[in-house]
């Protein structure tokens, strides 16, 4: 009997809105401690400090190896790849036929003929679809996230952030870290063990100083790096992050990494569809938030939406290259942060705690992001001019905020507009979400990180 499809499923449920509205799935899981002190502290650690938090258990690795990899990452890809290669690392961002995004994750360049994708599985699932499947030279090698992986990881990865993270691993590899230019990898060691690592920002503004490591190696090395750093960093303030603070880090640093993916309607998509097991990442995922439409295009998103126009390069021909030369002249909407009026913010609180039969969607703190693509509308002058998205508080913003895609035309800083949250219907599709009733936020836009 041949196994049901993500496609299958869609026909079932009547399509994609139904079926994604119904799933019980809850927010993206980081399966590590929640907290390792209090997600106060570790939040202002970031900032103050450092901070070290365990990635290697979320996300998705998938390796690419072979004579054809530059063509399959160049025909997926939106980014240009003429200078990219081995201790490269780049923000990868793919689109559908239609210029809509399916996704992005970080492509590291391992050599110069093996390449992985890191990220949520959506854009190496649509990689690997591809490589198996357009007939290229390329192995494909997976390494799943751990609530997917019976047989354990292969690799470790911590990423260690703050003022003081240099210092602390300078310390652990007794001198022989070198400097690492931004988004570009290099190799030391830390206590015997061969260490490769990133210099990237998950929490400050792209392009600033080094102000941080993401670093990885074989999994059987992972425990002895990892006691080497914390020692180094007991000089220095480190402290490790959890699960919560973790989960916060992007409403900093303006990281929109959860939109739906524009696989789920389209002839151009069916055989991707097709391919993809019913069970899998993008036919489990649920849908939340106060925006609400019965089309699945309307909940999807353009590169130029979450900040990636920068990175298109049509340099050369890639999947949706036709498609985001088209829409390249139209009105986009704008990555924005959009910071939470006190006063209502307060009152929602309250009113989720003590409303009785009108109590308002609780407010879960310090994150409040209950689906894997949420999508609260965002109102000015009565009509809706946007989409919020990640929601909660930071130490380092000191109010409540959330990040949003607005309309170009009311991207302006300052501009109040209104966040409706909570449920539709009240809740009723969904047995983690109490009963509730809408209400209304007003928020002030930023275009810059309110950090």
């Amino acid at each position: 009997m041949a196994q049901e499809t993500l496609e299958d499923k869609l026909q079932k449920a009547g399509g994609a809105v139904r079926m994604l509205r119904a799933s019980a799935s809850r927010a993206y899981p980081f399966p590590i401690p929640a907290e390792y002190t209090n997600w106060r502290d570790e939040q202002a650690s970031w900032r103050q400090t450092a901070v070290l938090f365990d990635q290697s258990h979320h996300m998705t690795d998938v390796y690419f190896k072979g004579p054809d990899i530059r063509r399959l990452l160049s025909d997926t890809g939106i980014n240009g790849f003429t200078t990219f290669g081995r201790n490269k690392a780049k923000q990868f961002v793919a689109v559908g036929h239609d210029g809509h995004l399916i996704g992005d994750a970080i492509l590291f360049g391992l050599e110069d003929d093996e390449f992985s994708l890191v990220g949520g599985p959506t854009v190496p699932n649509w990689v690997a679809f591809h490589a198996e499947t357009g007939g290229y030279d390329v192995e494909v090698r997976r390494d799943e996230r751990t609530v997917e992986n019976r047989s354990g990881r292969q690799i470790y990865r911590y990423q260690l952030q703050g003022p003081n993270a240099l210092k602390i691993v300078a310390q652990a590899s007794g001198g022989s870290m070198p400097a690492i230019k931004f988004f570009n990898i290099g190799e030391f060691t830390i206590d015997g063990c061969p260490v490769r690592a990133l210099n990237h920002t998950m929490i400050g503004v792209p392009g600033q100083e080094m102000t941080g490591l993401e670093m990885w190696g074989p999994a059987e090395h992972g425990p002895q790096v990892l006691q080497a750093l914390l020692t180094a960093g007991e000089d220095y303030g480190l402290a490790q992050g959890g699960a919560i603070a973790y989960s916060t880090t992007a409403l900093e640093s303006g990281w929109i990494g959860t939109p739906v993916p524009a696989l789920y309607s389209g002839q151009s998509m069916k055989a991707y569809r097709q391919y993809l097991k019913a069970d899998g990442y993008e036919a489990t995922t649920s849908l939340v938030g106060s925006f609400d439409s019965a089309a699945i295009e309307d909940y999807y998103t353009t590169p130029w939406d979450l900040g990636y126009g920068r990175v298109i390069n049509f340099d050369h021909d890639f999947i949706g290259r036709e498609a985001l030369k088209e829409l390249a002249g139209r009105p986009h909407r704008r990555k924005v942060w959009l910071r939470w009026n006190d006063d209502d913010v307060t009152r929602v609180f309250a009113g989720s705690l003590f409303g009785g039969d009108r109590r308002a969607r609780y407010l879960s703190v310090p994150y409040a992001v209950y689906g894997t693509h949420q999508y609260d509308s965002v109102l000015a002058d009565d009509g809706v001019v946007g989409i919020s998205n990640r929601t909660g508080y930071t130490v380092g913003v000191g109010h409540w905020s959330s990040l949003a895609m607005i309309d170009e035309a009311e991207a302006v800083d300052g501009r109040e507009v209104t966040v409706i949250w909570g449920e539709p219907d009240g809740g009723a599709a969904r047995a983690d979400v109490e009963r509730h009733v809408q209400t209304e936020v007003r928020a002030t836009i930023s275009t810059t990180p309110l950090a």
